[in-house]
């Protein structure tokens, strides 16, 4: 067994794969191998590998869906290509994402630009997850687990073989929701200099469910109504440019990226707005230098994002408090003192941040990786206004946001004898944030004792001190079993959104919300960190061989000024229904218990025969309330019967998820029936060739999603009663989906 683990994937976007040796001619070679290779010797680590993306590439636009197979892992609902990953029931922020080494924040009051909302499915190159217990290298700030997603990797000319010259080209189409896409990528290389380019573009309508799931089809535009069966707010289009540039010298690797989106439509079923323009630009400057002593990685980067929401074409647009609206065949005016067209937000971010990491030899069998890293974070919210009674001024929802992270780590891994492998780190991060004084809309000062008056009079600048410690052992016990025990204690600090939106309006609170409920949420300027204390264990038991395998994990966190929700108002919070709500400081606990275990059936004249499977289970509560956390996933399931034979490759999958009957009454959570869907998936590569077939949700089976929020799609929403409550978000019904990639 090595004793050096490519886990360590932060730092410098192209170089993140760590060699077995530091001689010279072999650093960089060893550098860029795959993800995939590496060692899984950390409790709840997931590679996901290069057969399961091509798998999935033509099934979806959503990188983040790539998770599916992952142990412990969901995906909450949310737009078309920005699904949220949750693990063991702790999502969004709480989370770690890394983009090729670079932290990126969602940048919007919803939450509709997630990091891997930015890398299309063609362009992913690995995967890697913690779900267990992170070590302290891969990030901070966080206190679930942590998702390192790299892009493709740089490619050089073979020595003494010529230049490098390839491409590839693809597209897709899916029947449900009629989507279509395709990308292209290209790489140009000597022996020390790589340039590639991968573009991707995909757009789709509306899809529809197994069956009607609605009573009314009603959108609030006059003329346009959507079948019951129709998915509201679920149309998309976006396209991703990747431009990369990486030189080579002796044991030194030098990298440039840029990158580029225009999303100029992702609609949102649960979310009470539209994204109706994001546009992202990144640029990332990396080196990596191999000593006899070990690595030095140095990462800078800068992400800037213009973000606009408002209404799409499911959702009211023109507002009056009189008749004067063409929803009853009457024009409105702009002029009218009552009438409001749509309600423009605009989201400007800028994030500048900077990585040095070290691993370094101490001794055989004793690695040492320290770092420090540094971010800052500015953000804009506001929204102009768009009707007579809001004229003249802008509501400044975020003004002039601050959030900046300094952090070091030190982290020493150390192969005690054959069978122990220890691995303890602590991280300290210093994390300040600030805001603006604000006003709604409105040019004059605000009123004294008005809400905003009391915002502006109060202290917004909040410094956390967050200590993470991170300790793990794996006891390789034989051959056929291997154990792994590990603890944590995991800090995260407030997002902007949590702790400066300011208005108690329901208007105003139900556009801040990422939680995908269809309630209001108004934030704290004095909320505490959130402190997680984590204990799991992981046992592997295998064949020698590793035809067959089975993991038991289960897990325990205890987490303390859990930011939750409470009531703004007791008084008027009423059941089954949206409220306004206040994110507010608690205590919390979740546990659960994840089970993964694939088999080789047969090999045989028809090929290789295998079985998947994997089953999570979590369990989330508010200690101080007893009320249940929020999207918890109901149990689950997922088993695959495997088979490849001469090119081909299949698969039949079937998918299970328990009813949620119990689930958050501060939020009204919707219950959630029961379900299974059936999966079919086949390919057949040939030397410069791959086509990939298959149908989702094979029965056309109507079901809803346990983690998708409120069906918000459709109709007046800009009202907080002006949707019905109780409706859940459907998932797709049949689909049929193709695809073909040529290389060459």
């Amino acid at each position: 067994m090595s004793r050096r683990h490519s886990y360590w994937l932060v730092g410098v976007s192209l170089a993140c794969h760590f060699p077995a040796v530091f001689a010279e001619e072999t650093i960089l070679d060893a550098i860029m191998v795959n993800a995939g290779t590496g060692q899984n010797l950390h409790q709840g680590s997931a590679v996901v590998d290069d057969a399961t993306l091509q798998a999935l590439r033509s099934a979806t636009s959503d990188s983040a869906s790539l998770l599916g197979n992952v142990p412990g892992l969901t995906i909450n609902g949310a737009g078309a290509v920005s699904g949220i990953p949750s693990i063991r029931g702790l999502a969004n922020d709480r989370l770690r994402i890394k983009v090729d080494g670079m932290d990126l924040i969602p940048s919007c009051p919803n939450q509709m630009n997630p990091p891997m909302s930015y890398v299309d499915p063609s362009n992913v190159g690995g995967i890697r997850v913690f779900a267990g217990i992170s070590p302290v290298s891969s990030g901070g700030d966080s206190i679930g687990g942590t998702i390192l997603v790299e892009t493709r990797a740089p490619e050089f000319a073979t020595p003494g073989e010529g230049d490098l010259a390839k491409g590839e080209l693809g597209a897709f189409y899916r029947s449900n929701n009629d989507a279509y896409g395709g990308n292209a990528a290209a790489t140009y290389a000597t022996e020390t200099a790589s340039i590639s380019y991968n573009g991707s573009w995909s757009q789709a309508d509306n899809y529809r469910a197994g069956d009607d799931f609605k009573t009314s089809g009603a959108t609030g535009r006059v003329g346009h109504t959507l079948p019951l069966d129709e998915v509201g707010s679920t149309a998309y289009e976006t396209q991703n440019h990747t431009l990369g540039l990486a030189v080579r010298r002796g044991s030194h690797l030098f990298d440039v990226e840029l990158g580029y989106q225009d999303m100029p439509e992702q609609l949102f079923p649960n979310q009470r707005m539209d994204l109706v323009d994001n546009e992202q630009k990144r640029g990332s400057l990396g080196w990596t230098g191999g000593f006899p002593w070990g690595i030095l990685e140095a990462q800078v980067y800068h992400e800037q994002v213009d973000h606009v929401m408002d209404f799409g074409p499911d959702k009211r647009f023109w507002y009056g408090m009189d008749s004067m609206s063409p929803e009853v065949g009457t024009p409105c005016s702009p002029v009218g003192a009552s009438c409001a067209a749509g309600m423009p937000m605009y989201t400007e971010s800028r994030t500048t941040g900077a990585s040095l990491h070290a691993e370094v030899d101490l001794t055989p069998g004793n690695l040492l990786r320290v770092g420090a890293e540094v971010q800052a974070y500015r953000l804009d919210d506001y929204w102009e206004a768009s009707g007579g009674g809001m004229w003249p001024g802008t509501f400044l929802n975020i003004n002039d946001g601050q959030r900046d992270r300094n952090a070091l780590f030190a982290e020493w891994e150390s192969q005690l004898n054959p069978q122990w492998l220890g691995l303890l780190g602590v991280r300290y991060e210093r994390v300040t944030t600030e805001a603006g004084k604000v006003h709604g809309y409105q040019t004059t000062t605000p009123a004294p004792g008005s809400q905003a008056d009391r915002f502006n009079a109060s202290d917004r600048e909040q410094v956390d001190n967050n200590w993470d410690v991170t300790a793990l052992a794996n006891y390789r016990h034989s051959d056929m079993l291997d154990i792994e025990l590990g603890a944590a204690r995991k800090v995260r600090s407030p997002n902007l959104y949590e702790r400066y939106t300011w208005s108690t309006g329901a208007m105003a609170a139900i556009m801040n919300n990422f939680a995908g409920d269809g309630n209001g949420y108004v934030g704290d300027p004095g909320l505490e960190p959130e402190k997680a204390y984590t204990v799991s264990a992981s046992v592997n038991w295998h064949s020698p061989d590793h035809r067959w395998e089975l993991e038991l994990s289960p897990y325990y966190t205890r987490v303390v000024d859990y930011i939750d929700a409470v009531a703004l108002d007791p008084a008027t919070f009423q059941p089954e229904t949206f409220n306004v709500l206040q994110y507010a400081n608690q205590s919390a606990r979740l546990y659960g218990i994840d089970l993964s275990g694939k088999s080789l059936l047969a090999r045989n004249d028809w090929g290789t025969w295998g079985l998947e499977g994997m089953v999570s289970y979590v369990n989330g509560k508010n200690r101080d309330t007893g009320d249940e956390l929020y999207n918890m996933m109901p149990l689950n399931g997922r088993f695959t019967l495997t088979h490849q034979q001469v090119g081909w490759d299949n698969a039949i999958e079937w998918v299970l998820v328990s009813s949620k009957d119990d689930g958050s009454e501060v939020r009204n959570e919707i219950p959630t029936p029961g379900y299974g869907l059936l999966n079919l998936r086949t390919s057949h590569s040939w030397e410069n060739v791959r086509v990939d077939l298959g149908v989702e949700n094979l029965m056309d089976k109507l079901y809803y999603l346990p983690t998708g929020g409120a069906y918000t799609g459709q109709g007046s929403t800009m009202s907080i009663t002006g949707v019905d409550w109780g409706v859940a978000v459907p998932g797709m019904g049949r689909s049929l989906y193709a695809g073909v990639t040529v290389t060459f």
